[in-house]
């Protein structure tokens, strides 16, 4: 098989990495038409488009959202933007078409539309910092913006049926950090089930853990890091997860996830 980076897109996408500090240079408007172009070209489900995207260039905004993220270098960024699951702008549609949308029959509140548009926003997101990291930019996906769901929601003036879901912040990267490894395509892709045993998880995982620690001591040798293995463990006995729990936002903002 010939070398698969020698396509540009596959390229790219196998070069992606986290830039969190950028240059202050501000982002061209046609780069930004042609990202936002990207975005709205994403798959969505039933043709709902069930997403909006934020642009915050308002700069109190961008330190606040910096703040709940307790991630500093938000605030530096040139192009800043809040990806929202959106249901309000098809309730109102449909509200205009005839639709009571305080009747029992109404679903566009339900739990599955409501995953619907989840996907639709990572998808419209990941289209965007594919294309912007095609031009040259660095990115970073900010599932931080999540610690304080509720604050979000209100510096942005969300209406009903909106759930922020990510964020992406955009600039002309001011690092060249080291591509994080990947673990083996075994331990993550099976044949047609299920894999009905441990040891395809199991067998390859020395290696990975050995190649992510390199990984981290090379990043940051001041500050070590645990193996892969040992960050799993950690995580599935955390006290605290590292972001409040969505789903009671969600109701908040008018989701009957029980349907």
């Amino acid at each position: 098989m010939s070398d698969i980076t020698t396509d540009t897109t596959i390229a790219t996408l196998l070069n992606r990495r986290s830039i969190r500090r950028f240059l202050p240079d501000p982002i061209d408007d046609d780069i930004v038409v042609r990202l936002e172009t990207v975005a709205q070209h994403a798959a969505s489900s039933q043709y709902l488009n069930a997403w909006s995207a934020i642009r915050v260039t308002d700069a109190a905004l961008q330190q606040a959202i910096a703040t709940i993220a307790h991630q500093d270098y938000i605030a530096q960024a040139p192009l800043l933007y809040m990806f929202i699951a959106d249901l309000h702008r098809d309730a109102v549609i449909a509200q205009h078409e005839g639709v009571d949308i305080e009747a029992d029959g109404f679903t566009l509140n339900t739990g599955y539309r409501y995953a619907q548009a989840q996907n639709d926003t990572v998808l419209a997101l990941h289209a965007m910092e594919t294309a912007a990291n095609s031009l040259g930019l660095g990115c970073v996906i900010l599932g931080s913006v999540l610690n304080d769901a509720s604050r979000l929601i209100e510096l942005l003036r969300l209406p009903r049926y909106t759930v922020p879901v990510l964020g992406l912040a955009i600039g002309k990267p001011a690092q060249s950090p080291a591509l994080k490894p990947r673990m083996p395509r075994s331990m993550q892709f099976f044949d047609n089930a299920y894999p009905s045993g441990d040891e395809c998880f199991l067998e390859p995982l020395d290696d990975f853990d050995a190649e992510v620690h390199r990984y981290y001591d090379l990043r940051q040798a001041d500050r070590p890091v645990a193996a892969f293995s040992a960050q799993v463990a950690a995580a599935a006995t955390a006290r605290e997860p590292l972001h409040k729990p969505i789903e009671p936002i969600a109701r908040q903002q008018g989701f009957d996830l029980s349907r």
